[in-house]
């Protein structure tokens, strides 16, 4: 089979996926250990039966659901290649926003930085990818979690200092942030979605929040208030129908200069505010 009539195959056998020529590019490059332009400038190359027999696997793999970021264990944000595994939610693209939004702050060139529920830590190392003089820390409340950012440091030669927290429990108290992101559990658990797609293979832990969805991010505005130097930011990721709870939130805890960022498809995907002055008597 030529990698022309692979990808004519793959596709045939994920016409149901939500994106089968993505999938089959992502996992025919995988069992190559190739870039994508391989595919487009050698068509009529050939497998080999231990390629073809690999990659007939991979596609039932994905066929019957699983992640594709789950097969190759890898998926790329933020042009970083990160490791991924089923103990952390997988980088999306929508959470590129929440670098973008951190980007955009006008913060001290040596800012410390504060990344809460980091995953495969994504966010964390985008941010210090850009920003290198930023001091950056990240926590888990996941020891998977924790060892899996850990690795993709060590990997992508990005120090961010990674910790084991359930959100600022353990981050020493006398540190203050001039800015904390979070991309925190914001699901609902009554929503139809959790049953479709990739999350039915993602830790609940991490999609699922009460109070509609909004009890993590509730609980980060109360204490991020106290965590933040004097008109400090915080940043989070919300779901599309969300961002008017969040400015609620922010609003009723203080926060000043409330923003709203939108994603790719134009939905409002963060939303940030600034902890105020303190009064002077």
């Amino acid at each position: 089979m030529t990698l022309q009539q692979a990808i004519i195959w793959g596709r045939e056998q994920l016409s149901q996926s939500e994106d089968a020529a993505a999938d089959v590019s992502a996992l025919l490059c995988y069992v190559l250990n190739k870039e994508k332009a391989y595919l487009l400038t050698w068509p009529e190359k050939e497998l080999t039966a231990e390629q073809l027999e690999h990659y007939r696997s991979v596609i039932a793999a994905r066929y019957k659901g699983r992640p594709v970021a789950h097969i190759t264990g890898r998926r790329e944000f933020w042009s970083l290649m990160l490791e991924v595994n089923d103990s952390t939610l997988i980088p999306r693209p929508d959470t590129e926003t929440l670098v973008e939004a951190a980007l955009s702050l006008e913060l001290p060139e040596n800012a410390r930085v504060l990344d809460l529920g980091t995953g495969t830590g994504a966010v964390a190392l985008a941010l210090k990818s850009e920003r290198p003089g930023w001091q950056v820390m990240a926590c888990d409340s996941n020891e998977a979690a924790v060892e899996l950012a850990k690795r993709n440091s060590k990997k992508l030669g990005l120090d961010v200092d990674i910790l084991y927290s359930d959100w600022f429990q353990s981050v020493p108290k006398s540190l203050n942030f001039d800015l904390v992101l979070s991309n925190p559990p914001y699901i609902d658990a009554g929503d139809p979605h959790l049953g479709a797609g990739d999350v039915r293979f993602e830790p609940h832990t991490a999609l699922v929040a009460e109070n509609n969805g909004l009890a993590d991010i509730e609980t980060i505005i109360k204490q991020a208030n106290e965590r933040l130097v004097e008109q400090g930011w915080l940043l989070l990721e919300q779901g599309w129908q969300q961002a008017d709870s969040v400015v609620e939130l922010l609003l009723k805890n203080g926060y000043k200069m409330i923003n709203r960022w939108q994603d790719y498809a134009r939905v409002e995907r963060v939303t940030g505010g600034k902890k105020a002055r303190a009064e002077r008597e």
